[in-house]
């Protein structure tokens, strides 16, 4: 009998969908995964980043003319919407036909997969997960990223940056910045964190690029990641 799961709220970096070109060896074995879970009772809303393509033509732009931060939002958001459409073209019939784009409206839907992208200026991805999955009463998000772990301090500038398997909303708070802005790099943007601890929701924090770990969180053995909560 299929075991029918809580619908599962997926943040999909933009590095892993066009890490310099589109990935499409990532974006096959990405819609195999998910397919299969499918299969087995899950449910998902996947939202897209902007990744490289949105940075570029955000530093693009501002090299011809400078841009508010405002205007530089509005670029990276239209960048993770293209990768949005990418993804619904990609789950065809499974997926709902239309990208959403607000976070807080309900969707009515019989597709077992919504796709999601940027909603409006100040708000991350994250953060447009975070109320996603508010507004479902989802109570795990997954954060598809370049990194296998959250860490004390950036590894690549620090050789004793130590990982991080779990922790509390409020350790982790105390390792990104206090404030975001639409060039920041930090594993979750501290505004969807302050969100995420408010509403009790468990965040795993895994390496995109080892799916095999998405499919051992999902199935709730043991995955090399991060759980935050």
């Amino acid at each position: 009998m299929q075991q029918t799961h809580e619908r599962v709220v997926v943040s999909v970096g933009g590095s892993l969908i066009v890490p310099d070109a589109i990935d499409t060896d990532f974006l096959t074995h990405f819609k195999m995964l998910i397919l299969e879970k499918v299969q087995r009772g899950f449910t998902f809303s996947i939202i897209a980043g902007g990744g490289k393509t949105a940075r570029r033509y955000q530093e693009a732009a501002n090299a011809v003319s400078p841009l508010s931060p405002t205007d530089t939002d509005w670029i990276g958001i239209h960048a993770t919407r293209l990768n949005g459409q990418l993804l619904r073209n990609v789950f065809a019939g499974y997926a709902h036909p239309t990208v959403v784009h607000n976070p807080t409206i309900d969707v009515e839907t019989d597709e077992p997969i919504i796709i999601a992208a940027g909603w409006k200026p100040g708000c991350s991805t994250d953060y447009d997960a975070v109320l996603m999955a508010k507004n479902l009463g989802a109570t795990k998000l997954v954060n598809l990223s370049n990194i296998d772990y959250v860490y004390t301090a950036d590894p690549r500038k620090n050789p004793s940056a130590k990982k991080v398997e779990r922790t509390s909303w409020a350790e982790f708070r105390k390792l990104i910045p206090e404030e975001w802005d639409p060039g920041l790099s930090s594993p979750f943007d501290p505004v969807a964190a302050k969100e995420a601890e408010a509403i009790g929701l468990e965040v795993a924090i895994i390496n995109g690029t080892k799916l095999e770990e998405f499919s051992h969180y999902l199935d709730d053995k043991p995955f090399v990641g991060t759980i935050i909560s």
